[in-house]
């Protein structure tokens, strides 16, 4: 059979062809039956070779394959995104992308209930990482993506799709210390038209934690600070379960169904005991109490939609119709009680029911075609989020056991969003060194908040225009320069908004702020990519500025009792330097390493109406080596350091990490793999602040250093170590919407 080599050039400013294009992990679509008859009668066609440099990035985002992680079959979605460059993720759940913690996660490119407010971190922590197919990072979000859930940087998870003919599945076990397990099975079956995909998982797992505050507040009758603590103690591993499910259908070779339902839901159990020591001022004795909390309670997270695709007669003209709705219902009860080491001081005790709901509906359509030379892109979004907390606090009498409620700690509260969006964008490779994008979105938002405590309501609405713009330019044949600017808007949250105030423990509450204005950001972007050897490496600088930012304001609003809430900030910056150097040392040795260097400035009024100017320089980065011993056995080392970050009013102290990993083929469908996360036990959350009023410093350690042992085995297919890439955070080309920037040339 006649060969035809074809060369090309596929990088910021060029793609392949039509028919030649990498497919993607988004909907590769499988022939019906009498389309692999028509094909079989049809003449025989030459073979076709390409030969191309394969882009690693696309226009606007950078896409990470995490399935090369040796500790993807037993982690959780928050070890996966703990692998890519310049996120951390806390144990606890917390995000942050290149410090800054106003990121957005996504699924498939659309919000998601669960990933939303509070529950992020648990749901997070529950997800299981072998689901994942990649991350994209998205630090510039273009016109397309909406503004839901903070309007900040994307980390859109990728979730794995496989349309190969036949069946298989995957099956894995894991043990770990402290009565730790978890299980997963994953499969697909495609055959004609139709194809499946299923997986269900379930995990015992947490993360014990000590906590330590060393309080010093100002006593305003004395002018002299007055000391306080508190040492608390969590324990509580808890269950949780994971079902997902998807089916497809080919009409023809241009239309296909897809629908697809998940269940999430996990345990919200523990056991806590804190001790508090009050100094003594001059109207208040001191006191010396502990305070011990159960807790129990669960979380649902249910999600489901239908998918519409359209390839037209046009190379490259797609119609997509996509309907989401996820639901998120999280119910809590704790029990309080306070023994007080004074015998002149009743023990009290005391309940908090929490229930607290989401559920977000997103219709969007999206329409592609070549035009002009280029690609031209349009689209509409219809969404709402509605969500209502709802807390029931009571006090028990300590004498008759009678239960009062606390009208100064219970609160109902609901808050409708609605937006309606459109955008527009425009693709096309100028030259044979320049590409661009171009786009316009949007926005019109309608909010509605229903005090229902303390029978208020109020109501909201706004529109927004959000301009983006990226560019690339081929330097040399091994090299690429990137541009970028996007503008975008953060809109408080349901908590951020609520007004009532929330107990937490006794020294520390919480409230929104209904005040709150969106936060405006600017974003520019600069960056450069090429090959040293075997070495692919990436340079990027940005300069970040936030207008009306939003930040955490705290005071007293009574003796030694502290208020946290939300204010905007009279602005903020931020800017830096951002590496990646990911390739071969050695034939057996692969390197991945990633470096931000940042700095930061956050203006905002302290607690005495000062206008402060924070600033902080901090180096984070990661670091992580691939040793491939021989053909069976695989070992892995992972450093991870979060540089200090701004707070409010204070800063989080840096932290750093070491993981180990190592896996082992038993047989080319059965793997054994070992890991230990913080290997040294020393990660740590330290938080100080350091105002007019307050001088505080809070630390938290958790049981890190956890041993995970598993076997995994695959029904079918090529084995688990055939598909696995080597290395890791490999760059793939790809996800939603296909490679390259540069659309397809003239005359595909």
């Amino acid at each position: 059979m006649q060969k035809i080599l074809l060369t090309c050039c596929l990088t910021g400013s060029a793609m392949l062809p039509a028919y030649a294009q990498t497919t993607t992990p988004e909907k590769p679509v499988a022939k019906p039956a009498n389309a692999v008859k028509a094909k079989e009668a049809a003449p025989v066609v030459p073979e076709v070779t390409v030969s191309a440099e394969r882009p690693t990035n696309r226009i606007d985002r950078q896409v990470y394959d995490v399935k090369s992680d040796v500790s993807s079959t037993n982690g959780t979605a928050a070890d996966a995104l703990n692998n890519v460059p310049s996120v951390a993720v806390d144990p606890d759940g917390s995000v942050t992308l290149r410090g800054s913690s106003n990121v957005q996660i996504m699924v498939d490119g659309k919000p998601s209930a669960m990933l939303q407010g509070e529950n992020r971190g648990a749901a997070l922590q529950a997800m299981a990482a072998d689901d994942i197919e990649s991350v994209e990072v998205i630090n510039n979000p273009g016109a397309q993506f909406g503004n839901e859930a903070g309007g900040g940087p994307i980390l859109n998870l990728v979730m794995r799709r496989n349309r190969k003919p036949g069946g298989f599945a995957t099956v894995n076990g894991n043990a770990g210390t402290a009565g730790r397990y978890n299980s997963a099975v994953n499969g697909t079956y495609n055959e004609g038209a139709w194809g499946f995909q299923g997986s269900a998982n379930v995990r015992h797992d947490g993360r014990n934690s000590v906590a330590d505050v060393s309080r010093d507040r100002l006593d305003p009758n004395t002018g002299e600070f007055v000391h306080s603590s508190q040492k608390s103690v969590g324990r509580g591993l808890n269950d949780m379960v994971g079902l997902n499910g998807q089916v497809s259908y080919n009409l023809n070779q241009t239309d296909t169904l897809t629908g697809s339902a998940n269940y999430n839901g996990r345990g919200n159990d523990q056991r806590g005991t804190d001790r508090y020591i009050n100094g003594a001022t001059s109207t208040t004795p001191a006191n010396d109490y502990l305070r011990s909390t159960l807790r129990n309670g669960d979380s649902k997270n249910v999600s489901w939609g239908g998918r519409y695709d359209h390839k037209g007669e046009l190379p490259g003209e797609t119609l997509k119709i996509d309907l989401r709705v996820s639901t998120s219902d999280n119910q809590n009860d704790s029990d309080y009680a306070n023994d007080y080491v004074n015998p002149n001081v009743l023990d009290t005790r005391a309940r908090q029911h929490s229930d607290n709901d989401t559920r977000i509906v997103d219709f969007t359509g999206d329409y592609e075609r070549p035009l002009w030379g280029g690609t031209a892109k349009a689209g509409y979004k219809v969404a709402t989020n509605n969500s209502s907390f709802d807390t029931l606090y009571t006090d028990i009498d300590p004498v008759t056991g009678v239960a009062r409620v606390n009208p100064g700690r219970t609160n109902a509260y609901e808050l409708d969003e609605t937006v309606y969006a459109l955008y527009g964008t425009y693709q096309m490779r100028l030259n044979e060194r320049w590409g661009a994008l171009a786009g316009l979105r949007a926005e019109y938002t309608e909010m509605d908040i229903d005090q229902i405590t303390g029978g208020v309501k109020a109501n909201n609405n706004y529109i927004n225009y959000i301009p983006s713009f990226f560019a690339t330019y081929k330097a040399t044949d091994t090299a690429n320069m990137r541009f970028a600017y996007a503008r975008r808007i953060r809109r408080p949250n349901a908590n951020d908004l609520n007004p009532y105030v929330t107990y937490r423990d006794e020294f520390n509450v919480s409230s929104g702020n209904p005040d709150l204005k969106p936060t405006k950001t600017d974003s520019f972007e600069v960056g450069y990519e090429t090959k040293f050897g075997a070495l692919e490496t990436n340079l990027r600088g940005y300069y970040r500025r936030d207008t009306d930012a939003i930040v955490d304001y705290r005071y007293f609003v009574a003796p030694n009792v502290l208020l946290t809430t939300k204010a905007n900030g009279q602005g903020s910056h931020s800017s830096g330097l951002e590496f990646t150097v990911s390739g071969k040392l050695a034939p057996s040795l692969t390197l991945n390493t990633s470096g931000n260097l940042a700095r930061s400035q956050q203006r905002s009024y302290d607690d005495t109406g000062t206008l402060v100017t924070r600033t902080a320089n901090s180096l984070s980065g990661r670091a992580r080596l691939n040793y491939q011993y021989d053909a069976a056995n695989q070992i892995q080392m992972a450093l991870q350091m979060m540089g200090k970050t701004l707070s409010g009013q204070g800063y989080r102290s840096p932290n750093r990490t070491v993981n180990l990993s190592w896996r082992h083929t038993v047989a080319p469908q059965l793997t054994m793999v070992a890991n230990v996360t913080d290997l040294f036990n020393t990660n740590k959350m330290e938080t100080v602040i350091n105002s007019a009023t307050l001088r505080e410093t809070s630390t938290r350690r958790f049981d890190g250093r956890v041993f995970y042992l598993g076997l995994s085995y695959r029904f079918g297919g090529a084995s688990s170590s055939g598909e696995k890439e080597e290395g890791g955070w490999g760059q793939r080309p790809g996800g939603p919407g296909g490679p390259g920037p540069g659309g397809p040339p003239p005359g595909a």
